[in-house]
């Protein structure tokens, strides 16, 4: 299912994989998981992308966290390395956030990202 790689791409918080558990676990049936990409749009160019798997994709790679399974688009991997995706309640909203060391910046609104791809040869390094 998880393409073979010797390290994560993103990691998931606590807070995330619970509210990912949740979100599988919800509904009329269960689902497979999480899928995060990314799209273009936005005043800022990108956005990220969350929809529920009920089919796993080969091609995805899948990260397991505390019960939890988030599926990474494979068009999106590049974007999301060294990402952390965190579920945040504040007093007026509630949602994941993710802290992205490739955003070069956001809007406004927070809705929307640039983000460059992340340079292969430096994770070659690490």
């Amino acid at each position: 299912m998880a393409s073979a790689r010797k390290f994560q791409i993103m990691k998931v918080t606590p807070a995330a994989a619970g509210r990912v558990r949740e979100l599988m676990e919800g509904g009329d049936a269960p689902r497979l998981g999480l899928r995060v990409g990314v799209k273009k749009g936005g005043c800022a160019g990108m956005e990220y992308t969350m929809t529920m798997v009920d089919a796993a994709d080969p091609r995805d790679d899948v990260i397991e966290a505390d019960g939890a399974r988030v599926f990474i688009d494979p068009s999106a991997v590049l974007f999301l390395i060294g990402s952390e995706m965190d579920f945040e309640v504040t007093k007026f909203r509630a949602g994941f956030v993710f802290r992205n060391p490739n955003e070069v910046s956001s809007c406004g609104c927070g809705e929307s990202v640039s983000l460059k791809a992340a340079d292969p040869t430096a994770l070659a390094l690490s």
